[in-house]
Order: C-alpha cells, then structure tokens, then sequence
C-alpha cells in the first residue's frame, strides 16, 4: 500500500503541493490524473526519495522509501520513460541492475517475458523503439518483484493489460496521467489533482456515475414557461446557458439534467413550450474531469473503498 499524506511543497513563493494526501490500496490501480503542473510528478519524486518535501510524508508498507532496506523488493517505478540511447544489450541491462541489488539472474528472463522482449533481449537499447523502451523501464521495474508500482501511464495496451494483471495479484498500482480517458479504462480509484490540491478523491465507476450524466439540451422562445413547466418535477436541474451565435435573438437555451428525454418533451407539450432545439445531450468523461478542474474546488474527497 502507497500513501501519500500532507504532503507539502514550495519552489520559492510558489506553493507545488498543497497538503496533498491519498492511498493507493493494495489489489487496486489508483489513477492519480491531473493538467500539466498540476504536482503529480512532484508528488511521486516525493514518493521515491528524489525530492524532499516542505511537510508530511509517503510511505511505502508503512515505510519512506528511502529507509527500505530492498528498494526494489517493495517499489518499482517508471517515471517519464523516454526512448534509451546505449549501446548495452536490453538483457546485460537487466542483469546488471539484478546483480547491484542482488536479485537472482533468472528473474532477468521472467520479467522480459512480461513484457513482450524476449525476441529484443539482445539488441542494443539504442535500437530499441519508443515503445519497447518504455517496456524496458517496466522490466526493470519489475525485477525486484515489488509489492508496490509507481508507473507514467505511457505505453502500449500491452503495458496496460501488465498493470491490470499487476494489481490482480495484490500488488498497489500507482498510475499518473494528464488523460482520464485512458486511466478510466484500467483503474479502479480516482485521484484529481490540480494546482498542487486535491480536487477529487473517488472511484472511477463513482465518478462516471456522478458525472458522466445524460442531459437534454433545449433552445425555446419562451423560457419563463419552460423553467415552471418543470419547476414540480423532483430531481431535474435547469442551467440557463450563455446565449451563443447560433441562438436565435428571441430564444434562451438550457440544459436540463435529471429528466428522461420522453417524459420531459410530453410534459413541455402539455404546457405548450415552444422549443427550437430539443435533443438528448451526452456529457463524455473528459467534459465532466474537465468541469472538475476549471471548478477549481477542493471537492468531495471520499474514501475509495466505502460502499453506500
């Protein structure tokens, strides 16, 4: 288990990491998504020892990094994979970093199997592609057979299919990413971060739930009997929109979240609404990821694990 706990951080007057605290648990990928600058790196260069913190702390198995006794035993990490320029052979590579940390020479074979670099094992790591070198820095994360993985979600789908299986076997997978498309597709907790602060703590079945809803767009000369055609109705909200170039001069244009399509039109029928535009409207998991970051909240930071 990771957690990351009060952690604090200033570059001069500017404030990196604002009290920022979050787990990820054992069994599960924890998505710590975020914009650029938004201290997600800051926070795992914490993690591992790289950066010292202003407060708080992060530990690994109730331990910091730096005081574990086999680093690679109980954290592996690729932190921005970029493609290898050496001459060293992809496995002399391996073997190398097995034998400073005293890990057994048979693991080397194991982990290029993982990833699917057993027929490059012996070219050079220059000759390698972007891709494969990314699966290298995964291979070698993986030597020392850790129980906790702090990964840049570059990479192929194989790669994402690894960290699935990774964490399938009860290991903490720690996932950092700009795009909550492609953490949605693989993790299981949600962490939003932006500004150094916690926007979100959650889980992504949770998330798409709250805010990926369906929504009823309507463009309608009449807006006052719009709103009270609905106003009885338990559980809609109405947002009136800013008025756009594509908007009549004489209409007002709403959006209406928390009403079936079918029902809301016979209602606005019966109460004879006249409507321009009527049409459902879907709100994609970046719109609504989007609409939590320029929200620029501290917002609801629940446990991933609780059940309702």
């Amino acid at each position: 288990m990771i957690v990351i706990d009060s952690l604090t951080k200033r570059y001069g007057s500017h404030k990196v990491l604002n009290r920022v605290s979050f787990t990820a648990r054992d069994g599960r990928v924890t998505g710590l998504v975020g914009p650029k600058g938004a201290g997600k790196s800051t926070a795992l260069r914490i993690a591992l020892g790289l950066v010292r913190p202003d407060a708080g702390r992060a530990l690994f198995d109730g331990h910091p990094f730096v005081r574990l006794s086999s680093p690679m035993r109980t954290a592996g990490a690729v932190l921005n994979p970029s493609e290898a320029r050496s001459a060293c052979k992809a496995r002399d590579h391996l073997l190398a970093l097995a034998a400073v940390n005293s890990i057994d020479h048979r693991r080397v074979d194991q982990v290029l199997e993982m990833v699917g670099l057993q027929s490059v094992a012996d070219r050079p790591m220059g000759s390698l592609s972007l891709g494969m070198s990314q699966r290298l820095a995964l291979a070698a994360a993986l030597l020392g057979d850790p129980h906790n993985l702090v990964l840049d979600s570059k990479g192929t789908e194989r790669m994402r299919g690894i960290w699935r299986s990774l964490a399938s076997q009860g290991r903490a997978v720690l996932l950092s990413s700009r795009k909550i498309d492609e953490v949605a597709q693989i993790a299981d907790d949600l962490v939003i971060i932006a500004k150094g602060r916690i926007l979100e703590r959650t889980t992504v079945a949770q998330f798409i739930g709250e805010h990926s809803r369906d929504s009823i767009y309507a463009v309608t000369p009449q807006p006052d009997q719009l709103k009270a055609a609905l106003a009885t109705a338990a559980g809609i909200s109405i947002t009136r929109l800013p008025p756009d170039k594509h908007c009549p001069p004489d209409a007002a244009r709403f959006r209406i979240q928390g009403a079936p399509l079918a029902s809301t039109a016979s209602i606005l029928a019966q109460e004879g609404v006249v409507l321009y535009e009527f049409q459902q409207e879907e709100v994609s998991l970046e719109q609504a990821y989007k609409g939590v970051i320029h929200g620029g909240r501290d917002a609801r930071q629940r446990d991933p694990e609780a059940r309702p």
